[in-house]
């Protein structure tokens, strides 16, 4: 291997095949330099012997020491008295003597182990025997676990992850204890990287007052374009329970088998043609109620479902009223889609499943509106078939076309019309053997009639100020007539859904604010500052309602809907959803959220759900950054119909450069569970 050295002085020594260098010396080979005070380097070896402050780079990774036995070729060696800076894991090493024994592993003689920064570490891990590979694991032999110079606990033996990408092995374990629930709660994670496409997660979990819960996670990528996760898991669940809610109860004195799977898979097999699944499925209605501390689904949860692993779209607690697993196949054309759906349905509010109406398969075909053979007219449409089976109540088949014509219309410059005519049928065949006066075939015919008249007026205020140029006020009036006739629908099976005649007119007013702003990079963006829409129904069938013989008064306006969506900074946003009854005076629902947050990460989050005689509840959640180390949340769920506090979690995290610590304690109805993570930056949590 080519060397280059610089020195004070170089002398070579015939003799020995070696070349002596003094005095600020610098030897340079591939992937690294060594740096001391006297180097002896063989050549015939490659062997190089040096002393003084020696500091020695390989890649990436930095050793230093007074003395150093380090061979150029093979890359391994020994130091005494020595410390190293390995990169790829932020690591730092010391050790009395440090041998490395091969590209990546290492062996230290009374060394220690941190991802501390400073010569005053707030953590090690210290041991009369270290070895330790880059990219896999540590071992520790006679150790002990020091907060800066005070031994916490010895340490007979451990191992500790040391990688930057997929190893097999054990991760670390998940600690916890609810106090009503499930006793002591640990849980024991093995990863095991199958190939360079899959991969699986096995998890053992012991439950104090439920047993041993096994699970097992399996993710692959066929490809590019194809990919999935499986999870599944198992209980023999010990624990005595009797209990209900709402007209369900539940005495269970003996072991039950408990179980949930999920499957998650997506392949497109060609550009606008695609296959999802997501198969989800748990043993019984209160399986969400007890598990609902901590479960695969909560750690899965991503509404937005953008990571392949983790599009768990639904909240795995206690408040999941019904699960959906669906297989849905999709092509795409510019102008037309078809879908074929099959749909199955878990009703957690009914005592069992049989009565619930299960969707399989489905087809539909919607045409996207479109200009009518070169027209001004314009057409949509959807068309379908859909199977309803249960195990008791009516089945059968169902067959729907729905067309609608639209002649979009200028009125000069400043207003646009469009009419519109529809047709909706229905064709159903009944399969059950249920015993009632509805039909066991027929059909449905529909037609609708509607007309939209809208406008817009806007003015853009020049602002000229730091951050934001201009705002664009806009204001959309619109007004919407509708026509729908009674149809004969007494006799049609209740898996036809009804639709009511209507006669009516609604109208609305949208106000919108849009901030035109130059970030300091020179480009532009825009904001929505605010949305705000009013609008109501005017019922002309219930005001031309005959009140003589019925003794009540026509009441022909409908509830005022109002949206508000405001965010007038980046950190401030309100949305707000609203009915109000005007006949008797009172709001019908509310529905707010609040959000607040800072540079510093500081956030604040209030809703406030509100139907009348049925719901009003209050969801907070506070994050305060009370310190660059020290922060705090809060959490209160309170059911305000009830007048009862269905969870309150405080929390308290402490944060340092290679460490932090979280203490959470969440008092729920049934339950409270106390919660300490301690966290080793990379070493584990």
């Amino acid at each position: 291997m080519p060397v280059n050295i610089e020195a004070d002085s170089i002398a070579y020594d015939g003799d020995e095949d070696a070349f002596h260098a003094a005095g600020k010396v610098r030897i340079t080979f591939s992937g690294g330099d060594l740096k001391a005070d006297a180097v002896t380097l063989y050549r015939g070896t490659s062997q190089a012997l040096a002393v003084g402050h020696v500091m020695l780079r390989s890649d990436q990774d930095l050793l230093e020491g007074e003395k150093v036995s380090f061979n150029i070729v093979s890359r391994t060696g020994t130091v005494d008295e020595g410390r190293m800076f390995i990169a790829r894991n932020h690591l730092y090493v010391r050790g009395e003597k440090i041998e490395k024994k091969s590209e990546a592993t290492y062996r230290l003689e009374n060394g220690t182990v941190t991802t501390c920064d400073g010569d005053d570490p707030d953590w090690r891990l210290a041991g009369k025997e270290v070895e330790l590979t880059v990219d896999g694991y540590g071992t520790l032999k006679h150790g002990r676990f020091l907060a800066k110079n005070l031994p916490v606990f010895y340490l007979p033996y451990l191992i500790f992850p040391a990688k930057t990408t997929r190893q097999t092995g054990l991760l670390f374990p998940r600690l916890a204890y609810s106090r009503d629930k499930n006793g002591l709660d640990i849980e024991i994670p093995f990863y095991w990287a199958v190939s360079e496409s899959s991969d699986a997660t096995f998890s053992q979990r012991y439950l104090e007052k439920r047993g041993f819960k096994e699970g097992v996670e399996f993710r692959y990528a066929a490809g590019a374009d194809s990919f999935g996760v499986f999870y599944g898991d198992f209980i023999n669940d010990r624990k005595r329970v009797t209990d209900g809610v709402g007209t369900m109860s539940r005495d269970w004195q003996d072991d039950r088998n408990r179980w949930s799977y999920y499957l998650n898979h997506e392949t497109t097999f060609a550009d606008g043609f695609s296959l999802r699944s997501d198969i989800r499925r748990v043993s019984d209605r209160w399986y969400f109620k007890d598990f609902s501390s901590f479960n695969y689904y909560l750690d899965h949860y991503s509404p937005s479902g953008e990571e392949r692993f983790s599009r768990v779209s639904f909240l795995g607690d206690e408040s999941l009223g019904s699960l959906d697993s669906t297989v849905r196949l999709t092509k795409d054309w510019s102008l037309y889609n078809l879908t074929a759906l099959a749909r199955y349905t878990d009703d957690f509010s009914s005592p069992d499943n049989n009565g619930t109406l299960q969707k399989y398969p489905e087809a539909t075909l919607t045409g996207f509106r479109q200009p009518l053979f070169g027209s001004p007219f314009q057409l949509e449409f959807t068309a379908g078939y859909d199977h309803f089976f249960r195990q008791e109540g009516q089945k059968g088949h169902l067959w729907q076309i729905s067309p609608t014509l639209f002649l979009p219309l200028k009125l000069g410059s400043y207003a646009r019309v469009t009419p519109q005519a529809g047709f909706r049928g229905d064709i159903w065949e009944r399969s059950d053997s249920v015993t009632d006066t509805g039909d066991k075939y027929g059909d449905r015919e529909l037609f609708t009639l509607g007309t939209t008249l809208s406008t817009e007026m806007h003015r853009i205020f020049d602002v000229k100020g730091a951050e934001v140029e201009k705002i664009r006020h806009g204001i959309r009036p619109e007004i919407t007539y509708t026509f729908i006739p009674d149809a004969s629908q007494d006799h049609a099976p209740d898996f036809l859904d009804r639709i009511p005649a209507q006669h009516s007119l609604t109208y609305a007013v949208t106000n919108t604010l849009l901030a035109r702003m130059r970030a300091k990079d020179g480009k532009i963006r825009y904001r929505e500052m605010m949305r705000f829409k009013i609008g109501q129904t005017y019922d002309i069938r219930e005001a031309r309602r005959d009140v003589t013989a019925a003794g009540t008064d026509n009441r022909p306006f409908r509830d005022v809907d109002l949206e508000l969506d405001l965010a007038p900074l980046p950190y401030l946003s309100l949305s707000a959803r609203n009915k109000f009854d005007v006949n008797s005076g009172n709001w019908r629902q509310n529905n707010y959220d609040l959000t607040l947050s800072d540079h510093r990460g500081d956030s604040a989050s209030a809703g406030y759900r509100y139907t009348r005689d049925t719901l009003e509840e209050i969801n907070l959640s506070l994050k305060a950054v009370l310190t660059s180390s020290l922060g705090a949340t809060y959490v209160l769920r309170q059911n305000q119909l009830d007048r009862r506090t269905v969870e309150s979690t405080y929390g308290v995290q402490y944060r340092k450069q290679c460490w932090n610590v979280e203490l959470n304690v969440s008092d729920r109805e049934d339950d409270r569970a106390v919660m300490v993570v301690f966290s080793l930056y990379g070493m584990g949590k």
